[in-house]
């Protein structure tokens, strides 16, 4: 597949020039003392907090990241690399609040809900990754992610991302990881989870407890990438080419602290660039400039041959309507025609802030269709198809050939959403919106394969280890 080019290639360059500038004149302001010393160590120069860049050591480092990026599952099914395996579709993650499923009404997200999301995005063909969608308002204050990480692990397979807050929080959640692949060797081997922080602050400063964190797994060689969030107007220049120098200057101070701990440290370019809704402030995920901005960074990625993704196809809409699904539907696509690898889209409403099932069931529907179109058209002599059209000829119809008949299921997506019906069927089927389509699909999944993906040897191993876990209990939606 060919990708669209949102940038000229003189501007990529004047992007990168850009941003070696701001490394080296202006540097970042770094919290995490060994990442200080780390700099220094490898040619940076470093006053106080503030370290600056020397173009030739960001050339020398940027240089030295892996072209590809392997999530794992705990079955190995699952497993998804990219480039090769993209577009991979990721659920957008951490939100505090979600829609209630039976009542409609939004509240507080609970450990519950995440057995159930788990549940769900496991049996959900479209999406490869299980980015933990909610926060647990239940979690005991001294388990805050492994209360997350319990019931993920108890209903989804496929590769897990996780952010811990600080080395005490990883600690416990490494613990859980080791016993559930049945010890650390296991676990190194096939490590089913992903580690994401946000490391840089835009602007321009490295936090301390994501630094750590990231410092931590990168040595351990455990996969973990960080995002960039400038966002237009509040925290990085109202231009969305100096937001992109910006941003693209953030994530290579990034890149090259992974590389000084580790050299050929894997990771991705992921970013969430925005650009703010200057009226009030509000922060507009949803926005087409943020389908663009992800476009410009897809092609920075592609300059330095590293794969690319984040958090696209997003929206403001405080409900699942029209709103949501233009917001969605026109930055994802943007994004997989800039050459995207890698998409946090599912589920989430509200910028971020509000988890949907529903939304979640129609974001499936949404990703398969990515997916078909990054599939392409195939040009052999079988598809072009001169021979079929000889036969048939002028008047005929293709219908009964067996050419068709071989690619009914293939050719287009089986759509389970979106309505195709005559309207007279679609109204003796009870003339149901999307939203009640998605639902009915929702529940039908919490109905059937629920039992845990863990033994009960296990589930009660976890449970003696940390006392007061939450139940991660599935119940299914009345």
């Amino acid at each position: 597949m060919s990708f669209a080019a949102l940038l000229t290639q003189e501007q990529v360059e004047k992007i990168h020039d850009t941003s070696l500038e701001i490394l080296q004149e202006v540097g970042l302001k770094v919290r995490f003392e060994p990442a200080r010393e780390l700099f220094k160590q490898h040619g940076c120069s470093v006053e106080e907090e503030r370290v600056k860049f020397p173009r030739d050591v960001v050339e020398k480092y940027r240089k030295m990241v892996p072209a590809s990026f392997t999530f794992h599952g705990r079955d190995p099914k699952f497993d998804k690399t990219i480039p090769q395996d993209s577009p991979i579709i990721v659920t957008a993650s951490s939100a505090p609040d979600i829609i209630d499923p039976v009542t409609g009404v939004e509240r507080r997200a609970e450990s519950a809900d995440i057995a159930r999301i788990a549940h769900l995005i496991n049996e959900l063909p479209g999406y490869d990754i299980f980015s933990i969608s909610t926060l647990a308002d239940d979690a005991p204050a001294d388990q805050f992610t492994v209360s997350r990480l319990y019931p993920s692990i108890k209903y989804c397979l496929k590769p897990l991302r996780v952010t811990t807050t600080n080395m005490k929080d990883t600690a416990s959640v490494m613990e859980m990881a080791y016993m559930v692949a049945g010890g650390r060797d296991a676990y190194m081997a096939h490590p089913f989870l992903t580690h994401h922080y946000c490391p840089v602050v835009s602007p321009l400063t490295m936090d301390n407890l994501s630094t750590e964190n990231v410092m931590f797994f990168a040595k351990e060689g455990l996969p973990v990438y960080p995002t960039i969030v400038p966002n237009a107007g509040l925290t990085s220049p109202m231009s969305m080419a100096g937001t992109l120098a910006q941003g693209n200057a953030e994530f290579l101070s990034a890149l090259v602290l992974m590389q000084m701990v580790k050299e050929g440290t894997p990771t991705i370019y992921a970013t969430l660039g925005t650009v703010a809704d200057m009226r009030t402030g509000a922060y507009a995920s949803g926005g087409i400039e943020c389908g663009m901005l992800h476009m410009a960074f897809a092609q920075m990625a592609r300059f330095y041959n590293v794969p690319a993704g984040g958090y696209i196809g997003l929206t403001n809409s405080k409900i699942n309507d029209a709103q949501a699904g233009y917001e969605t539907g026109m930055s994802g696509i943007a994004g997989l025609l800039g050459g995207m690898d890698m998409f946090n889209i599912g589920g989430l409403i509200d910028a971020l802030k509000t988890f949907d099932f529903a939304k979640a069931a129609i974001d499936d529907e949404v990703a398969l269709m990515m997916k078909r179109m990054k599939h392409g058209i195939s040009f052999d002599n079988d598809d072009l198809a001169l021979d079929l059209v000889k036969e048939i000829g002028p008047g005929g119809s293709f219908i009964t050939a067996k050419h068709t008949i071989s690619r009914m299921k293939t050719e287009a997506v089986m759509t389970k959403m979106a309505d195709r019906d005559a309207r007279t069927i679609w109204e003796k089927r009870g003339s149901t919106d999307i939203q009640t389509r998605a639902m009915k699909k929702v529940k039908d999944i919490m109905a059937s394969n629920t039992s845990p993906l863990i033994s009960p040897e296990l589930d009660e191993q976890i449970r003696e280890k940390f006392p007061g876990l939450v139940p991660g209990v599935l119940e299914p939606i009345p």
